[in-house]
């Protein structure tokens, strides 16, 4: 079994037996799609919602609109069944305290809600997730049975 390792604003797919995973997602979101019939899965480690809202965004898996979108494009490329995908998400933590009404404060939650409204829009059920609260996670998915692990510094282990 081979590990495939997703970089921070980078994407990948990944088929049984292999596992994906990516590391330190704080106000990042990991989003995990997964085929359970062909066992075909993807991972991408999002950092920001809207590419529309920045000028350099020609890096697709920075975004939640265009990583989503290029992940579906991936996963079916390789065998997926676009109508079969389901997803998982996990991140979107409150990093840093930040005074006022800063719209900066919270990129976390706005990735969360953005993944969600992204996945609801291409039809592709959420069928888990663990976002929010104020601490970094570590994430693996594995398409030989659709388990998305979940871990964390002080934190047990976690199946979503």
């Amino acid at each position: 079994m081979a590990t495939i390792k997703v970089g921070m604003a980078d994407l990948n797919i990944c088929k049984a037996p292999d596992m994906i995973t990516t590391l330190g997602l704080g106000s990042c979101i990991g989003i995990a799609l997964y085929d359970p019939v062909v066992k075909i899965g993807g991972l991408a480690h999002i950092m920001l919602p809207d590419s529309r809202q920045m000028r350099n965004n020609s890096n697709i898996a920075k975004f939640a609109d265009t990583g989503i979108e290029e992940l579906v494009r991936r996963v079916v490329a390789a065998g997926a069944n676009k109508r079969r995908l389901v997803a998982k998400i996990a991140g979107g933590a409150k990093m840093f305290e930040v005074n006022g009404l800063s719209g900066i404060g919270n990129v976390g939650e706005r990735n969360a809600i953005a993944s969600r409204e992204k996945l609801k829009q291409l039809g592709i059920p959420l069928l888990a997730e663990d976002t929010g609260l104020n601490f970094g996670r570590t994430v693996e998915l594995y398409p030989a049975t659709g388990e998305f692990y979940i871990k964390a510094v002080g934190k047990t282990r976690r199946i979503i």
